[in-house]
């Protein structure tokens, strides 16, 4: 049998029912290949140790099961699995089933060097274990996905396997005519599906969103790359595979917010808006996978990893020469700004320090990799590298952007200090109750706006928002007595002001959450994918309709300010490493590669699988192009552990691959 090396404790399997349900991040397996945290199993344990052991023995091929209450970080139960297999640095044929009980969700997950194809897997999923599961049991599931995998040792089917499963298919006609007819009799019986819970499909629709935005990020990345290398003709059908995809998690994004603003939704609604999310996610999944065996055609990163590789040496030096510039620029407008509004780049160049560090660490690996013949392994650090020095220079470059919208601030909050002195001098003297007080209260503003723009240690952005309110009140209450040309007139010339206050946060969250990704969540996302929205929109409708699209720039500004409070509170609580704390399972510690740079690398999405494996780049085979992340492999040795880079394509070519769903 097959045990798997260095996993920290094994999880020993309860007894008797299973408890209540409560979430389980990935777990690692000890010297039994199979963990029940719920007790699922029962006294059965024994019979599916011995089933998985003499399927192992008669073909190669180990599995291991984990039966646990739902699934989280990830919440998504394919990711959940490679996650899994890739922390306990399972090879080429272990397989594993994972399965939430009371989240009503599987996953089989294998290796892309496995020599069972998708088909074989997904017909086992579907055909074997899935039905045991509907069935509630849990231990002939895995004792029939163990008989399945073990089937034929070679890479196609077999007679006896294919007699197994008309076997099996005869038994599952034979209990489903038998239930169809006790529930005929007396109702559904214990034996049928409860309907997933809200909540659980509130965790997976977190999950698939944050898992198909940090996909459509890094393939943006990637196809970047490649329109630089073979240029815009070439690269079409992944710009509009990218587009497709982009679109439809667009279409999610929006549904979560719907289900994040203030209207309460009923249940009903909650589970078709989530069941949504899930179902677009997993089509724009679908969209990228389908274009990145081309593109991997399309890059060779393989055969062409000598020039690529002189390619990232050069670009990094050149990034590495943006940096101390930076630093200045950073030093020259905390003389004349707030911490508060360099928030978004304060650590920028240190974030920036890292991933260069990290990048010259995969040009050594890169170089050490062609040396030895091991195309693959260069191919991964390449990838790696170039996303690294990509980072690094968006975080540099978010300096002088953020301090050109901060100098365009400064002169929109003048402009809205003179239009405020000059509503306070057309409220003095109109007959309207309070309107004289609000006056004076206006221009007061007014002047403590302008006070506080000519001094240091000012923050324009929160002036703008200061000013905004106080047009507001005054406009409100002269609103009936301007006439309908000037109103006009006075929203073009605000909507002026606030569509650039929306486009600077907009891309301030942006530039932040691009280079952190590893660490924010779907809420943020949320909320920056929305403020886009109406920023957008904004700028659409903005000479037909001046008031609706303030209306919009001012609620995106809100939504683009409220990302960046919620993307700057995920860093804040960011482990690194699994969400774990240093020196655990999975800690920074761990892995070699110069631990600041290597965390650097998983902060910034670099690294997508966020859970290390500890040694060797187990579960992971060589080589691969570009156009699906990590399925070329992790970086072997202590460069990363089981952890590999991004790429373009969607979350099926991220590493592993399987077959699963719900049950």
């Amino acid at each position: 049998m097959t045990v798997v090396a260095g996993a920290a404790v094994a999880v020993g399997a309860g007894l008797g029912l299973a408890g209540p349900a409560f979430a389980e991040d990935p777990v690692p397996f000890g010297s039994s290949p199979v963990v029940d945290t719920v007790g699922a199993l029962g006294d059965r344990v024994a019979e599916v140790e011995q089933a998985i052991d003499e399927a192992a023995d008669r073909s190669g091929r180990q599995l291991f099961v984990a039966y646990v209450s739902t699934f989280t970080n990830p919440e998504a139960a394919a990711e959940w699995a490679d996650d899994t297999a890739i922390a306990n640095n399972m090879g080429d044929e272990d397989y594993l089933l994972a399965v939430a009980v009371d989240g009503r969700a599987y996953s089989i997950s294998a290796a892309d060097g496995a020599s069972l194809s998708a088909e074989e897997i997904d017909r086992i999923s579907r055909e074997v274990v899935e039905p045991e599961l509907r069935d509630g049991d849990w231990a002939g599931a895995a004792i029939a996905a163990a008989e399945a995998i073990g089937g034929d040792s070679g890479g196609g089917w077999g007679w006896g396997f294919i007699w197994f499963l008309v076997i099996a298919g005869v038994i599952v006609a034979v209990i489903a005519i038998v239930l169809a007819r006790r529930r005929k009799r007396g109702g559904t019986g214990h034996g049928a599906a409860p309907q997933v819970p809200v909540e659980e499909l509130r965790r997976q629709a977190g999950g698939a969103l944050v898992a198909v935005d940090d996909a459509i990020r890094t393939s943006e990345e990637e196809l970047g790359f490649a329109v630089a290398s073979y240029g815009e003709e070439a690269t079409a059908p992944f710009r509009e595979a990218l587009a497709t995809a982009k679109a439809k998690v667009a279409e999610a994004f929006t549904l979560q917010q719907r289900l994040d603003d203030a209207e309460p939704d009923s249940d009903e609604q909650r589970r078709e808006w989530y069941s949504a999310i899930i179902r677009l996610a997993g089509e724009a999944d679908a969209v990228l996978d389908e274009q990145a065996a081309q593109f991997d055609e399309l890059r060779d990163l393989e055969r062409r990893a000598p020039e690529e590789l002189e390619r990232l040496r050069q670009s990094a030096q050149q990034a590495a020469a943006r940096v101390a510039p930076a630093v200045q620029r950073l030093d020259a407008l905390r003389a004349q700004y707030a911490g508060s509004a360099l928030a978004s780049v304060a650590d920028n160049p240190a974030q920036a320090e890292s991933r260069l560090a990290f990048a010259r660490e995969a040009v050594d690996r890169a170089q050490a990799a062609i040396a030895a013949g091991e195309s693959g392994d260069a191919a991964v650090a390449i990838r790696a590298g170039e996303e690294a020095v990509d980072q690094a220079d968006v975080l540099t470059g978010a300096i002088e952007r953020l301090a050109a919208d901060l100098a365009a601030a400064d002169r929109a909050v003048a402009a809205g200090a003179a239009d405020l002195e000059q509503d306070a001098a057309a409220a003095h003297g109109r007959q309207a109750p309070g309107l004289d007080e609000l006056a004076e209260a206006t221009a007061a503003e007014a002047a403590a706006v302008r006070e506080a723009l000519g001094a240091p240690g000012r923050d324009p952005l929160a002036l703008q928002a200061r000013v905004e309110q106080a047009n507001a009140r005054i406009d409100g209450a002269l609103g009936a007595a301007r006439e309908a040309e000037e109103q006009a007139a006075r929203a073009a010339a605000q909507l002026d002001r606030s569509l650039l206050s929306a486009r600077s946060q907009v891309q301030a969250a942006e530039d932040y959450l691009v280079a952190r990704r590893g660490a924010i969540g779907a809420e943020a996302r949320t909320r920056l994918a929305e403020a886009g929205r109406l920023l957008a929109l904004a700028e659409q409708v903005r000479a037909a309709d001046a008031a609706a699209a303030l209306r919009d720039a001012q609620r995106a500004e809100q939504l683009a300010s409220e990302a960046m409070r919620l993307a700057q509170q995920d860093v804040g609580g960011f482990g690194g490493f699994g969400g774990g704390s240093t020196g655990g399972w999975g800690a920074p510690s761990g892995g070699g590669g110069g631990g600041g740079d290597l965390f650097g690398a998983v902060l910034g999405g670099i690294l997508i699988n966020s859970v290390l494996g500890g040694g060797g780049g187990g579960g992971f085979g060589g080589g691969g192009g570009g156009f699906g992340g990590g399925r070329s492999g992790g970086f072997g040795g202590g460069f990363g552990g089981g952890r590999s880079p991004g790429s373009f394509g969607g979350g099926g070519t991220r590493g592993r691959r399987g077959s699963g769903g719900r049950f």
